[in-house]
């Protein structure tokens, strides 16, 4: 049966353990030796767009990166001709696309995976390299505190649920009308997870082993960057904030950062920021993932 990863969660917690072990492995297998991946982007990419193509390039393939007006998911072509069409070429397909459900589309269709390098509902790629920084730094994951404080988007999604599938808390500090789907928290408390809902900042944060935030408009929402400015108010992760997490907690940003808005300068560039381990790291946990996925992982 083809594997496709589209949520975190189309892993099990067992599989999230071998991925990020196959991420840090010295000699990544050559499961893509004369093979090709092609990385389809409907949104404009930079740490996702390096990162998966040096991880095919780590285990042997040729990425192929396609731009939208090169490609026209669904204007040129439907999204399951174009799968179809690429599946012959390479062995796998990774999109970042706008609707979710077009990389269903796609997956529903294709005899090779197709993984998710974000949609409008998730961003798993971006979760297991969390999970990567966050094991690297404290050598578990198991009963961390990991708090998220902004808006809660596929970001905060991914990351909730690979919490929770790790057996790690998770704490969701965003403020009203900005809060994640209650749909969302019981797919996270169907995993057995621990998932804390705060409207105050503060009250996510406290002895927090994680505080990890996002920009407060993604891309297709600059419209609402202003009326998201008044209600992020007071969601800045600062020097006050980090104070109440645990001292020997970290601060992590999946980027890009937007200094002065949702994190400080100074906590950004401080001594407990990991967002620079945190990035490189999204090539690791891709090279894990695809080597996962190629090696035929079964459930």
């Amino acid at each position: 049966m083809t594997r496709h990863l589209l949520e975190v969660d189309d892993l099990t917690p067992d599989e999230i353990t071998s991925v990020l072990d196959l991420a840090e492995h010295a000699a990544p297998p050559r499961v893509l030796e004369g093979r090709g991946a092609v990385l389809l982007f409907e949104k404009p990419s930079l740490r996702t767009r390096s990162a998966t193509e040096m991880a095919v390039v780590q285990l042997g393939g040729h990425p192929v990166s396609l731009r939208d007006e090169e490609v026209g998911l669904d204007v040129r072509e439907t999204a399951e001709d174009i799968a179809r069409v690429l599946a012959g070429h390479h062995a796998v397909i990774a999109a970042r696309v706008f609707e979710h459900a077009k990389l269903e589309r796609m997956a529903a269709v294709s005899p090779v995976p197709v993984v998710n390098l974000l949609s409008d509902l998730a961003h798993p790629m971006q979760a297991l390299a969390d999970l990567l920084t966050i094991r690297q730094h404290f050598g578990d994951l198991a009963g961390r505190v990991i708090a998220y404080v902004g808006d809660g988007n596929n970001v905060a999604r991914s990351l909730a649920i690979a919490s929770a599938m790790v057996g790690a808390e998770v704490r969701l500090g965003c403020p009203s009308g900005y809060q994640c789907p209650e749909v969302d928290l019981d797919r996270v408390r169907s995993l057995g997870g621990s998932v804390v809902v705060a409207e105050r900042p503060e009250d996510a944060v406290e002895g927090a082993d994680v505080v990890y935030t996002d920009v407060w408009a993604s891309m297709g929402q600059e419209a609402e960057a202003a009326t998201r400015r008044r209600a992020f108010e007071g969601f800045t992760v600062d020097d006050r904030l980090m104070a109440a997490a645990s001292p020997t907690g970290i601060f992590l940003h999946c980027l890009p950062a937007h200094r002065g808005e949702e994190v400080s300068a100074e906590v950004l560039e401080g001594g407990r920021s990991m967002v620079w381990r945190q990035a490189e790291n999204r090539m690791h946990a891709a090279r894990g993932l695809l080597a996962h996925l190629l090696a035929g992982g079964e459930r």
